[in-house]
């Protein structure tokens, strides 16, 4: 017999910014493989593809958003009532929207896939929409929104000891929501309200940090 061929996912590649806003004090104690601060944490993740190809298909430009929700240690594998719900870009033609959601489901295989198995959230919903996500060249601020559903906003922490345009930064995070080898470079949230598939908050001053994220698949 000949053996057919099989068929999976094309090679792929994302690079751009991640950050998010939480119920945690600062610094998240997520981002440090710890529990949360209150036990639980909620939040909005945000990711901005600066470059971004899955086969022939190109990313670049596009963004994701997250609303999530869970219970005890993400790292210990001690969770229990994860949730979530995901936005898609609603720019994403056809091709791009297949490619977006193969590789933030974990089908396409890499970071994605990892982190998606090891959180094992039940998922509320997926909707296409305008999302609008901003970052600071220099990591004074970043930003995202979805129009009457999601708001996120932050500053870098600082502080009397800061010195000017410096920014609070950890190297080897034992968390990192991206994955390993990038630097955390942590803030304060102005805003934090989400009001979406059973996710609703409103608040501010607490956690946030930025990372960037570099993945790429399906191995």
């Amino acid at each position: 017999m000949t053996e057919q061929p099989t068929s999976g996912p094309p090679s792929w590649h994302l690079a751009g910014d991640w950050f998010d806003v939480c119920k945690c004090a600062i610094p998240c104690p997520c981002t440090f493989a710890q529990a949360p601060t209150y036990g639980d944490c909620e939040g909005v993740l945000a990711w901005h593809i600066r470059e971004g190809t899955f086969g022939n298909v190109r990313l670049d430009g596009l963004n994701v958003l997250m609303l999530g929700s869970f219970v005890g240690n993400v790292w210990a594998h001690a969770h229990t009532d994860a949730y979530a719900a995901v936005f898609f870009d609603e720019r994403a033609d056809e091709q791009q929207r297949t490619a977006l959601q193969t590789i933030f489901g974990g089908a396409a295989g890499g970071w994605p896939a990892e982190f998606g198995e090891m959180l094992g959230p039940e998922m509320r919903g997926m909707d296409f929409a305008p999302i609008r996500i901003e970052v600071d060249e220099d990591l004074s601020a970043w930003r995202a929104e979805i129009p009457g559903k999601v708001m996120a906003t932050a500053e870098a922490l600082t502080g009397p000891t800061s010195p000017e345009g410096a920014r609070v930064q950890v190297h080897n995070a034992p968390g990192a929501e991206v994955g390993p080898g990038q630097i955390a470079t942590w803030g304060r949230a102005t805003t934090d309200r989400a009001d979406a598939f059973g996710f609703a908050w409103n608040r501010s001053g607490k956690s946030s940090k930025h990372f960037p994220f570099d993945w790429s698949g399906p191995t």
